[in-house]
């Protein structure tokens, strides 16, 4: 007897065997249940969810010989028959091969007449979306009213090539991609029945491989078994498998990163280059890293069982802006990698660019806050040299907040607020209204920690929301007046110049509206 592939052996019978899809098979056993199935179904989603699975049993509950239910028997010959693929009111039809108006035609002739061996005639036209525009227009009118006896289940992995004509004649299924733990969790369980050994992390690196598709993790299951010959699936040789060895090393690249060891990084790109992994792929693995890491360190309650112990112990390692820019290289660097000399090269300049990139002043310490400003005495000629500089008591507030390394969010705080005074420790500031969603508590603890720095002593910062805008001048204020005075002289300027007087007085030319600007410096 010839080997039959896991992923046909273990294709779900029951809706109660259909994994990660509760929200469809709910719904679909509510309609079954009362025999309330619209004649029109449709099922989208990427490939491997079990639009065609969820199909088959659809089949099964309309024509099980104990009657319509949604928990049909499963050994009644209409049962078995579609299991086996070869009952005959079950007929499946391959849009992508069958896409012509005359196929759809015969499809509505054949509608017509009863079903030779069950209840309903179900047809399963699988990816709809290839048929031709024809095509659709010719199956309107069948989907809309059809025969009491049919059921259409159409399936596509792009509903978006679908005529808004035929979404509102279908009811819409929409199946989501798989999880990792789900997947996980259903391989140890086909690994079981098969008496196959295991262990746990490379049924992770089979579910992560398969991107949401559990046919796609079977077949990938099913080659494991047959590279590992049989014995205990490994995640050392399932990696060899999938190309997916670098991988182990992507956290010894960030824990380099964390330290700031250069050696280490570099024995790192070394040891990658002899295994001649899939740069582009490893650069995605990367920026999933230090995405996840970003998550755990906002939301320590997300971490799972998934989360690998290597990743989780390097997310107090970093500091959140630290992470924030890696990615950000990490994205630009895959974005760029075509362009490369070569794959390698490429990467390891993005490596390069995390290495050479990290903000002036840090310790290795991870800061409190996204926005936070790092304690350390900055380096000599950065633009953060002046945070620990001690001012004038008389200086500006715009000054200070120039001379304080703050970024992002921080910095705008920072640039919306007034002084308003200072009483010994305390130090309060006026912010414009306007700008009141940029006030929470870890850009003020962080504008606060800086501002102690400068100072040399440390202080307790206090922000109010100004009543009216009028109330304060902020630095954005301030710079925004400048700019309106500075627009102001320029157009002055032009106007009194004597050849666009002459041109205005004696042609009637006119200074289009917005083409004056002033000069930069």
């Amino acid at each position: 007897m010839s080997y039959l592939a896991l992923a046909r052996k273990y294709r779900p019978r029951r809706f109660e065997d259909v994994m990660g899809q509760d929200h469809v098979v709910r719904a679909l056993s509510h309609a079954l249940a009362g025999d309330r199935l619209h004649p029109a179904i449709l099922l989208t989603g990427t490939r491997g969810v079990g639009k065609t699975t969820l199909a088959r049993i659809i089949a099964k509950c309309l024509n099980c010989e104990t009657g319509v239910s949604a928990q049909p028997c499963g050994r009644c010959s209409a049962c078995q028959e579609v299991d086996q693929g070869r009952f005959v009111d079950l007929l499946e039809i391959d849009a992508a091969s069958n896409t012509g108006v005359d196929d759809v035609r015969q499809v509505i002739e054949n509608a017509q007449y009863a079903p030779v061996r069950g209840r309903y005639k179900v047809y399963l036209i699988d990816e709809v979306h290839m048929l031709s525009k024809s095509a659709f227009n010719a199956l309107l009118k069948t989907l809309e009213e059809p025969p009491t006896h049919v059921k259409f289940i159409l399936a596509t992995t792009d509903p978006q090539k679908l005529l808004a004509t035929v979404l509102s004649r279908c009811l819409q299924f929409s199946l989501k991609r798989l999880p990792v733990a789900v997947i996980r969790e259903q391989l140890a369980k086909v690994l079981e029945a098969e008496s196959v050994s295991f262990e746990p992390g490379a049924l992770i690196e089979i579910a992560r491989a398969a991107d949401g598709s559990m046919r796609d993790a079977l077949s990938l299951l099913d080659q494991a078994i047959a590279f590992c010959g049989g014995q205990t699936l490994r995640r050392a040789v399932v990696e060899d498998m999938l190309g997916t060895a670098g991988r182990r090393l992507l956290f010894e690249i960030l824990a380099a990163l964390a330290d700031r060891d250069a050696q280490a990084l570099l024995a790192c790109i070394q040891r990658l280059e002899t295994q001649a992994p899939d740069y582009a792929a490893l650069l995605n693995e990367l920026a999933g890293a230090l995405q996840r890491l970003a998550v755990l360190q906002l939301l320590p309650d997300a971490q799972t069982e998934d989360d690998d112990v290597e990743l989780v112990a390097l997310k107090s390692r970093f500091a959140p802006e630290d992470l924030q820019l890696y990615y950000q290289i990490a994205v630009h660097g895959r974005r760029d990698l075509p362009w490369a000399p070569a794959p390698r090269l490429g990467f390891e300049m993005t490596l390069l660019r995390m290495f050479a990139f990290q903000p002036d002043g840090a310790d290795g310490a991870p800061a409190a806050d996204s926005g936070a400003v790092r304690a350390a005495e900055p380096r000599a000629g950065t633009p953060g040299a002046t945070a620990a500089a001690r001012l004038p008591e008389d200086a500006s507030w715009p000054e200070r907040v120039e001379a304080m390394a703050l970024e992002g969010l921080t910095r705008q705080l920072a640039r919306h607020c007034a002084w308003l005074g200072r009483d010994g420790t305390l130090v309060r500031l006026g912010l414009d209204p306007k700008a009141r969603h940029l006030l929470v508590e870890g850009r003020r603890a962080a504008l606060e920690a800086a501002l102690a720095v400068q100072l040399g002593m440390p202080i307790r910062l206090q922000i109010d929301i100004a009543e009216a805008e009028a109330a304060v001048e902020s630095p954005a204020q301030l710079a925004q007046r400048r700019e309106r005075e500075r627009q102001q002289e320029a157009e002055a300027a032009i106007l009194a110049d004597p050849v666009v007087r002459a041109l205005r007085e004696q042609f009637g030319a006119q200074v289009r509206a917005g083409s004056i600007h002033p000069l930069d410096g």
